[in-house]
């Protein structure tokens, strides 16, 4: 993940932000500040957004619009979100959140220690997870630029499954083996 992703935290209240990002500020990660879901939503489709914290019930689009719309644009499915909320977690939305992928449903005010206890976590995966893919994608082209090799394999050793005979318990037929198994 590039250096310059940062935390996206959206809230309709300023002194929320202020406290969101004071409780985050000792983590020492790039932090970022959206006022409203319309807001958030240009901001994460611009990229650089790593984690998102974000108020549910903002005037204009909610905080679980803004995860419905996320999670169909491809580049935005898999930005981990924590949903916050200062009218408690009824059983709608919490089910509709973790529908809808979200990583945690926080009550305000918040616990600042498990609050960067859970960022920690879920920023830092995030961030190897797209490093794992970026290495998947350069091996993926490497080995396309080698299928033209693969077609005419050099001499070596066999491949190790070549060598392992298939297994079958002394005098065991496959009709058998299933009549064994139900």
């Amino acid at each position: 993940m590039p250096s310059d992703t940062r935390i996206l935290i959206v809230d309709d209240h300023e002194d929320t932000l202020y406290a969101l990002e004071s409780a985050l500020a000792p983590l020492g990660y790039r932090l970022g500040r959206a006022t409203s879901g319309d807001e958030a939503l240009k901001q994460v489709l611009r990229g650089q957004v790593g984690l998102l914290l974000l108020d549910v019930r903002m005037p204009g689009v909610s905080g679980l619009e803004v995860v419905r719309y996320m999670r169909r644009v491809e580049q935005t499915q898999h930005i981990p979100v924590i949903l916050l909320t200062g009218f408690g977690a009824d059983h709608e939305l919490t089910t509709t959140a973790f529908g809808l992928g979200v990583a945690d449903l926080v009550l305000k005010p918040v616990d600042p220690w498990a609050l960067r206890t859970k960022v920690r976590y879920l920023y830092d995966a995030h961030r190897r997870h797209l490093a794992l893919e970026r290495e998947v994608r350069r091996l993926r082209a490497l080995t396309g630029e080698h299928t033209e090799t693969a077609a005419h394999p050099r001499p070596g050793l066999p491949h190790p499954d070549a060598r392992v005979p298939t297994q079958r318990p002394m005098g065991a037929h496959a009709g058998e083996l299933e009549k064994d198994r139900t």
